[in-house]
């Protein structure tokens, strides 16, 4: 589903917290994405991170999933069952997968991503018969924003 329904104005103030974090991680050298975890009955934030990869020395320290394990443990569960993922990128296909499994009930993201992205594109995981759990999903959210710091950042690495 494209961007614009209820949740509009919550959904803006949630992605412009996701694009502080991704900025956090331009400026740490990482690539900028971002991503929070939201309780959508309460709007607590139970979780946020950055991309980290670099500095963790983890291939697989992306930021859905650092957001994902911060708020698991906080929770004391695996299952993130009715929470909300916020991420500036739509995510590639290992973290659709942990999406999937965490049973996550929505993924609002800004920037599609032709090239690695697992959403709308490539493998359009959650469309898949062997995905086990489908998050609603809301894309375009602040997406030419989020597509503005990426551009920049890889351009000033070449």
């Amino acid at each position: 589903m494209l961007w614009g329904g209820m949740d509009e104005a919550f959904d803006l103030e949630m992605m412009r917290r996701a694009m502080a974090l991704a900025q956090a991680a331009a400026d740490a050298g990482e690539a900028p994405i971002g991503a929070l975890l939201v309780d959508p009955a309460t709007g607590e934030v139970v979780a946020e991170a950055h991309n980290q990869p670099i500095r963790l020395h983890d291939p697989t320290a992306h930021a859905e999933l650092l957001a994902m394990r911060a708020a698991a443990a906080k929770l004391g569960n695996y299952r993130l069952t009715g929470l909300t993922l916020y991420v500036t990128l739509e995510p590639c296909a290992m973290c659709a997968g942990a999406i999937s499994h965490a049973r996550v009930g929505r993924v609002v993201y800004g920037a599609p991503d032709e090239k690695g992205g697992a959403v709308a594109h490539g493998p359009c995981f959650f469309e898949q018969p062997t995905c086990h759990s489908r998050p609603s999903v809301t894309a375009g959210v602040l997406a030419d924003e989020s597509a503005t710091l990426l551009r920049r950042f890889f351009r000033a690495r070449r």
